[in-house]
């Protein structure tokens, strides 16, 4: 992958989620492999991008535990693609990017595809944010409790300088 500014010290979590799922190719991945798909074939017919392109983030998404690399089912040579516990985790996001593209990126009227319920097959709920005591929560109702820049790659540095002498 090009060479960019790492966030993974970051102390902000979504800067640290954008680390490693922030380009557009790690997620439409992860789309796909909620949908199913497992080998590298699947993945470079499905997204049509170069397959240089999608080996480099499939490593990176192993690398940083988003996938597992497994063997493919029927015994082959071959490896598949799966989305481990830290992966299946993303599914929240996937579904809230998703919801907000139908809301925003489409004239009404236009079709796109749905997610749906496997067992009822009717289109799955609005993601709703709720306050602890179960009210909508927006924007307008949080804010941000920020720390010093510096707060975040501390414990890294003060484990560094522990294991280095004098």
């Amino acid at each position: 992958m090009a060479q960019r500014k790492s966030l993974k010290n970051d102390a902000c979590p979504m800067a640290r989620a954008l680390d490693i799922v922030g380009d557009q190719w790690s997620l439409l991945i992860v789309r796909d492999a909620f949908d199913g798909m497992k080998r590298f074939g699947e993945f470079q017919q499905s997204l049509g991008m170069a397959k240089n392109i999608l080996a480099e983030r499939l490593k990176w998404l192993v690398q940083e535990g988003v996938l597992d690399v497994v063997p493919a089912a029927e015994g082959s040579l071959y490896q598949a693609y799966v989305l481990s516990a830290k992966g299946k985790a993303l599914f929240p996001v996937v579904v809230g990017l998703r919801q907000w593209g139908e809301a925003h990126l489409y004239a009404k009227g236009e079709p796109h595809s749905v997610l749906v319920e496997r067992d009822s097959g009717k289109p799955v709920p609005k993601i709703a944010l709720r306050t602890r005591d179960g009210q909508p929560l927006d924007a307008d109702l949080t804010f941000v409790k920020k720390v010093p820049a510096k707060a975040a790659t501390r414990p890294a540095a003060k484990a560094a300088s522990k294991a280095s002498p004098g």
